[in-house]
């Protein structure tokens, strides 16, 4: 069995450019290929695949604390205190909707009426 050092690695995916940097580790960014993909969140958020350079949000969800989860979890909340305090869904009939305790809506509703 043989053991792959750091170096070896770095060898192998740096094949392509110049000697001087096949020695360094650590790439600068203009030496590193990568595809702008955006991110699910605002793809779903504006109907379209956009990029990181052009997303609708103020600041990027995944440098927030808790990044997608946190964000999808708001978004739930804020929909199932909407439906309770518009009178069209109770308690019971938003946590089998949801898939979460009765407990968990009722927090959410009460968050609500805090802000």
């Amino acid at each position: 069995m043989r053991l792959e050092t750091i170096s070896d690695t770095a060898t192998e995916e740096t094949a392509d450019f110049p000697e001087e940097l096949n020695n360094e580790l650590d790439l600068p960014p203009e030496y590193h290929h990568y595809r702008d993909e955006g991110c699910a969140l605002a793809s779903a958020y504006l109907g379209y695949q956009s990029s990181c350079l052009n997303c609708p949000f103020p600041e990027c969800i995944y440098d927030q604390y808790g990044g997608k989860q946190h964000w999808l979890k708001q978004l739930r909340d804020t929909e199932m205190a909407r439906l309770f305090t518009t009178g069209e869904k109770g308690i019971k009939e938003l946590a089998q909707i949801f898939g979460v305790s009765q407990r968990t809506v009722q927090r959410a509703i009460k968050r609500f009426k805090n802000e």
